[in-house]
C-alpha cells in the first residue's frame, strides 16, 4: 500500500480558494476511488480529528466504493496506512435527511454512532456541498442534526437508553461498582478519585469484556469530579480496543450519569484526555434525558490519496 499526501492547512478555507458555495449537482460529484493502470485503486482521503480522536474521511456520493473489513483495519494501522481511530463515509442518505454517515471502528467493524466523528462529518459534509450552517445525518442511531460555529459543531443527540445505575461486576482483580448508558452506543462511566493513576487499558478492557455487556461489549469511561458541573474522563473504546484521547459519545455518557448522581445542572464540562473541553447540554426530568447536545470542536489535518 502506497500513500501519497497532499499537505494543505484545510481548517483555513474549508470551502476552496474562492470560499463561495459548492453546487451539488450530480457532475459535480467525484468519486471515491479509481482503478490505476497497474490494476491498484486509488482513493481519496480527508485526515481529520475532533478533541484529537482522528478520523479518515471518505465521500461515497456516488455510492461505488467498498471498503472490506480488513482494508478499513488497515487504513487506520499508524505504522502501515494512515492511521486513525476509524473510519467515515459520507453517502447519500435514505430517509429524508441531508446525508447519510456510515462510521467504522478501526477494527473494521460498523458501530451506531461516534460523537467525535460525527462533528468531523458536519465539517467534512460541509466542505463538500456547502456552505452549510446546519444539516442533518442518518446514523444507526437515528438522525442526528448538527450546527455549525467555525471550528465548533454542536450536535443534537438521539435521547440516551438503558440507563442502569450502581452495576457491581470484579473487574482487574477488583469489587467496581459502575454505571450504564446508551448515548448512542454502549457506555460504561466508572467513578474515581484520580483518573490520571488508572490503568485504563487494563481495566477497560476487562470491563469491555464482561460477560455482562455481552455480546455487543461496551466502551468504558474512567470519571474524575472537578466540579459542581464539570468532570474529566478517560476513555477505552471497544473496536479500538486502547484508550483514545477523546470519545464523543462517552462525554455524553459520562456528562448523563454525573448529572444523575451528582443532580448536576445543564451543561456540564468535560475534559478529555486531548486536552480540550467539550460541553454537554440536556434537558432532564428524573432519570429521563431529552434535547440533548454535544458541542467541541472538529479539524481538518489533511488530505492525499491512498493505493490500496
Amino acid at each position: 500500500m502506497q500513500v501519497h499526501v497532499k499537505v494543505q492547512d484545510l481548517s483555513r478555507d474549508p470551502h476552496g480558494a474562492a470560499g463561495g458555495r459548492r453546487t451539488v449537482a450530480a457532475a459535480d460529484l467525484i468519486g471515491a476511488s479509481r482503478m490505476l493502470e497497474t490494476g491498484m485503486r486509488e482513493l481519496r482521503f480527508t485526515k481529520m480529528n475532533g478533541a484529537g480522536n482522528d478520523f479518515v474521511l471518505f465521500d461515497n456520493r456516488l455510492g461505488d466504493l467498498r471498503l472490506e473489513r480488513s482494508t478499513i483495519a488497515h487504513l487506520c494501522d499508524r505504522h502501515r496506512g494512515i492511521g486513525a481511530d476509524g473510519v467515515l463515509v459520507l453517502e447519500r442518505p435514505a430517509n429524508g435527511a441531508d446525508f447519510r454517515m456510515r462510521y467504522y471502528n478501526a477494527d473494521g467493524g460498523e458501530a451506531e454512532m461516534c460523537g467525535n466523528g460525527a462533528r468531523c462529518f458536519a465539517r467534512f459534509a460541509d466542505r463538500i456541498a456547502g456552505p452549510l450552517d446546519q444539516l442533518s445525518f442518518e446514523t444507526p442511531a437515528g438522525v442526528i442534526a448538527a450546527t455549525l460555529a467555525g471550528r465548533s459543531v454542536t450536535l443534537q443527540m438521539s435521547d440516551p437508553r438503558d440507563l442502569d445505575l450502581d452495576i457491581p461486576i470484579a473487574a482487574g482483580g477488583r469489587a467496581i461498582r459502575c454505571h450504564y448508558v446508551d448515548s448512542g452506543v454502549p457506555h460504561v462511566i466508572v467513578f474515581v478519585d484520580a483518573i490520571a493513576s488508572v490503568p485504563v487499558r487494563e481495566l477497560g478492557a476487562a470491563i469491555r469484556h464482561d460477560p455482562r455487556f455481552a455480546p455487543r461489549g461496551t466502551n468504558v469511561n474512567f470519571m474524575e469530579k472537578r466540579g459542581a458541573r464539570a468532570i474529566a474522563i478517560r476513555t477505552y473504546e471497544r473496536g479500538v480496543e486502547d484508550e483514545t484521547l477523546a470519545c464523543g459519545t462517552g462525554v455524553v455518557a459520562s456528562a448523563l450519569i454525573f448529572a444523575t448522581k451528582e443532580n448536576a445542572k445543564s451543561p456540564v464540562r468535560v475534559l478529555v484526555k486531548g486536552g480540550d473541553e467539550l460541553e454537554v447540554g440536556f434537558e432532564r426530568n428524573g432519570d429521563r434525558f431529552t434535547d440533548v447536545t454535544l458541542t467541541g470542536p472538529a479539524e481538518f489535518t489533511f488530505e492525499g490519496e491512498i493505493e490500496l
